[in-house]
């Protein structure tokens, strides 16, 4: 029996080397699969427990739409579509924030990180953001959800919730319990200029990332630029935790090329880092320039993006309509 499957991306523009490696690569993998059911959400719901600019918003969104279907999603076969035109996801997110607790919520360690010292001045969207994505979870009855270190906390919470809601109401496998997806053989994609800082958007410099629009030469020169030690490339894997920046490029390679790591040091051990970089940034360039001048390309249709994101909504809005009104009934509303 196949899958369901549920995962959402932020639309904050300027998507980028991680968010491909570590998320849409693996989508792409799960949409050709024939077996798998997916749904893929640009949460921007999300997006906004940080203020957006609307005019802005609305271009990630149609970014990451075009984002996703220049990396090979088919939209035929996979629903894909905006959090916010489906009203269910919010009304769904109050009623479990009402079987949430909020010792659960405090527990969560990326509100703890994202809101700093001053948890005061974070906004409650920022604290209750799992239940949110508990709620895009669980009205789709998805079996399976992709996720990376940073969300297995909050599909945990989600399961949880699932779970409590299901034994209040004494409505056994109502909500369907998610099992979390995670990538075998994955290395967490780091800046260019800092091994031990995970690659963002956020990052000042923009030669800390590979943007998923850049052309050819800005990828080189990226790759030619980046944080290396003064070290030849490591001759073991265990070399590897002391060398967060050798690591970092040793793992995107590997990830792009679907080439296990053992393999990629017995190749380049005691060789000079240029050689390697040289061979990284043609994987590179390989990879992300098709996906580039197709995402490029997309965005001049916004015609087309827009009725890939209508024939989305419909699809979704049916399903997730239908699992309010059951809860509806559930509850006594």
């Amino acid at each position: 029996m196949g899958k369901k499957i549920f995962s959402g991306v932020q639309p904050t523009g300027n998507l980028h080397l991680g968010n491909y490696l570590g998320a849409i690569k693996n989508f792409v993998e799960l949409n050709n699969d024939k077996e798998n059911d997916c749904i893929f959400c640009v949460v921007d719901l999300h997006a906004i427990t940080v203020k957006q600019n609307p005019k802005e918003l609305r271009n990630n969104i149609r970014e990451t739409v075009a984002t996703f279907v220049a990396s090979g999603i088919d939209p035929k076969k996979s629903i894909i579509f905006n959090q916010s035109k489906i009203t269910a996801h919010s009304e769904a997110a109050w009623i479990l924030s009402c079987t949430a607790r909020t010792g659960w919520l405090s527990r969560m360690t990326q509100f703890k990180e994202k809101a700093g010292k001053d948890k005061e001045k974070a906004s409650v969207g920022l604290y209750s953001y799992p239940v949110l994505m508990a709620a895009d979870i669980l009205l789709y009855d998805s079996t399976h959800v992709p996720v990376g270190d940073d969300q297995k906390q909050h599909l945990e919470l989600c399961r949880d919730i699932a779970q409590k809601f299901n034994n209040d109401y004494e409505v056994e496998n109502f909500f369907k319990v998610p099992e979390p997806l995670i990538q075998k053989e994955f290395s967490r994609i780091m800046s260019l200029k800092d091994g031990l800082k995970k690659m963002s958007k956020s990052e000042l410099s923009d030669l800390s990332r590979i943007n998923l629009t850049d052309d050819a030469d800005q990828i080189v020169n990226k790759i030619k630029k980046a944080k290396t030690d003064p070290l030849p490339m490591p001759d073991h894997k265990d070399e590897l935790n002391q060398r967060p920046e050798a690591k970092n490029l040793i793992g995107i390679y590997s990830s792009l090329t679907d080439t296990k790591l053992e393999n990629i040091i017995n190749e380049f051990s005691g060789k000079n880092f240029s050689e390697f970089k040289e061979k990284l940034s043609q994987a590179l360039v390989e990879k992300i320039l098709p996906i580039s001048k197709e995402i490029n390309k997309l965005l001049s249709d916004e015609k087309f993006l827009d009725t890939i994101l209508l024939d989305g909504y419909e699809k979704a809005n049916k399903i997730a309509s239908n699992k309010i009104k059951k809860i509806h009934e559930i509850m006594g509303f």
